[in-house]
Formats: C-alpha cells, sequence, structure tokens
C-alpha cells in the first residue's frame, strides 16, 4: 500500500491538494438513464404489489427491481465522475452514453420478459427467447468494454484530489472485475448439457452453485442460504464503485474541515483508501471463492472465516501503520 502511494509523483500535489470539483454538470445521458432507472424501481415496487406471479420461486418483479435500483446508483456514480476527466473528455463521454444506452437495453430486455412471465437470463427455451438473450449478451459486451474504457481513462486522469483518484481507480476496476465475474455464471449446468445434447429446450446456465436456482434465499437479495450464489461477487464487485470513492471523498471532505487533523495529509487519505480498496478487492475474491465450493453466504465455513479474519486483520493493521505513519510526520514537522 505505501508502495502504490510513494509511486505518485510530487508534481501531484498541486492537483491533489485542489477543490472536489464542484463544477462540471453529470454526463446527461447517464444522468436522465438514472433518474429513468429511479422511476422503474418505483414501478417494479407497485407491480410487486400488485402481481403475485412467482417465477422459480421468487416474485417475478424482484429482478426488474434489483437490476433498476441498481443500475440508478451506478449510473448515477459514473454521471458524477466522466464530466471529470480531463484527458480525452469527449471519448468519456461517449463511454458514458454507450454505458446508459446498453444499461437501458439489458432493462428493457428484463422488463420484458417479466412482463411476459418468463426468464430473461439463461433462457434458450424458444427462438423468441433466444433472440432477447443474443441481444442481451450484445448490450453486455458494450456495457464491459465501455466500463473499459472509462477505467483506463479514470486510470490516466490525474484532475481529482490524490486519495479520490485511488478511490475511483480501484472503486471502477472492481466495478468491471465484478461485471466479468458475472460470466461465471454462463456455462450450462451438467443436467442443462444433457439436454442440450438431446435437442430439448432449456435454460443455460445458473445462478447457484451446488443446488440448483430457485430454492430458499435471503430477503430482498433472494441469495441462496443453502448453497453457492455467483450473484454475490457480482454484486459485491460492481458496488466497489460506490463504496470506495464515496470513503475516499469523505475522507477528503474531512481533511478539508479540519485542516490541521491528520486526514489532512494526503498521504494518510490516500493510504486509508488504498487500504480499503485492497481490503474490498479482497472481499471480492472471497465471495467468489465461496461461491464457486458452493457455500452460501449465510453459512460460512472455518476456512472462508479464518480467510476473512485474516484479510480484516490485515486490513486494520496497513490502517493503523498508515495513521502512525501520519502521526510521526506531524510530529517532526
Amino acid at each position: 500500500m505505501p508502495s502504490a502511494i510513494s509511486a505518485t509523483r510530487e508534481g501531484d500535489t498541486a492537483a491533489a491538494l485542489a477543490p472536489v470539483a464542484p463544477g462540471p454538470a453529470l454526463h446527461r445521458p447517464l444522468a436522465v438513464f438514472s433518474g429513468a432507472m429511479g422511476v422503474v424501481t418505483l414501478g417494479a415496487l407497485v407491480a410487486l404489489a400488485l402481481d403475485d406471479r412467482v417465477l422459480n420461486g421468487a416474485p417475478i418483479w424482484l429482478k426488474p427491481l434489483h437490476f433498476a435500483f441498481s443500475l440508478a446508483v451506478y449510473g448515477l456514480t459514473l454521471a458524477w465522475l466522466l464530466p471529470r476527466v480531463t484527458r480525452f473528455p469527449r471519448t468519456a463521454w461517449w463511454a458514458g452514453t454507450l454505458i446508459a444506452l446498453s444499461s437501458l437495453a439489458e432493462m428493457l430486455i428484463i422488463g420484458i420478459q417479466a412482463g411476459r412471465g418468463t426468464f430473461s437470463h439463461f433462457n434458450h427455451t424458444t427462438d423468441v427467447n433466444i433472440a432477447f438473450m443474443n441481444s442481451m449478451t450484445v448490450a453486455v459486451i458494450v456495457l464491459w468494454s465501455s466500463n473499459f474504457v472509462a477505467g483506463v481513462l479514470v486510470l490516466r486522469d490525474r484532475s481529482l484530489p490524490l486519495p479520490l483518484r485511488w478511490g475511483v481507480r480501484f472503486g471502477l476496476w472492481l466495478a468491471i472485475i465484478g461485471m466479468a465475474l458475472g460470466m461465471l455464471m454462463n456455462p450450462a449446468t451438467p443436467e442443462q448439457q444433457q439436454a442440450l445434447d438431446a435437442g430439448l429446450p432449456t435454460l443455460v446456465g445458473a445462478h447457484n452453485v451446488g443446488v440448483a436456482d430457485g430454492g430458499p434465499g435471503m430477503p430482498l437479495t433472494n441469495w441462496s442460504t443453502v448453497g453457492g450464489d455467483l450473484r454475490i461477487p457480482h454484486f459485491v464487485g460492481i458496488h466497489a464503485l460506490q463504496v470506495v470513492p464515496l470513503a475516499a471523498l469523505a475522507l477528503v471532505r474531512a481533511g478539508r474541515r479540519r485542516r490541521g487533523s491528520l486526514l489532512a495529509d494526503e498521504r494518510v487519505a490516500t493510504g486509508l483508501v488504498v487500504d480499503l480498496g485492497i481490503v474490498w478487492a479482497g472481499l471480492v475474491a472471497i465471495v467468489t471463492w465461496q461461491a464457486l465450493r458452493g457455500q452460501s453466504l449465510a453459512h460460512p465455513d472455518a476456512a472462508t472465516l479464518t480467510v476473512t479474519g485474516l484479510l480484516l486483520a490485515a486490513g486494520a493493521v496497513a490502517a493503523v501503520a498508515v495513521v502512525g505513519g501520519g502521526r510521526r510526520r506531524a510530529a517532526r514537522g
């Protein structure tokens, strides 16, 4: 962690101490998309109350609710971030616009399939459903590629304060990894492969590992309570884009409100952000490992608890070391 900080050139200091830009407006297509997803979230809540249909053990409008809310938060974060990229701003604008359009396409397919009373994902049962699946695959490829471009631009950009810069870098790249982890759900299960070999219509892919989809699930998320669930690393990775940059922003603002505090030392704030980013990356790895072993998040075994405990302890030790270094510098100064 200290090596990541020390690698930053001294010329970045002025940019790091500059105010957090109140300035550039939101990325308009992403802001409009996020607002639309907020409306869809409310609509899905109403549909849940009025439509009692169940698909594979879950209310049929639960998936549109999950996706609409998640995309609203994700899109709004990028709508704030991308206008603040100073290198290749036009490329950043186009990347954000493609993210909004591809996400909208995915959300439309999810909503249409929910209204039809069938699966939006893994659905290879009819020609119509296969066409929807192929369209969604194209949308997801565009979405991931656009996020990758945005990630490269953010990695190269030096306009944000140093702690926030590292928070955005960790958040966006972990989100890109989280999206890629969604591909772990795509391979056919042995039973599905037998159906495919026999030429029978079937779903291809599954959320759960070790148990069939549709079993007991957690409240709200519906993540499996009896087996592994690959939606968990997908979710934890994607929403690093909110957790890590928001923590960085809070540290930056706290340092500016209290000029004499340790958080006013950019190396302390940056070190804490890098520490959080590494710990969050470790959590993504742990929940992926847990899901692939067919283990529910609700019932971790001794190995999972041990590794998680070691990760959190290492993160705590690193945070103490970062703060201690700041105190020693303050004492010398």
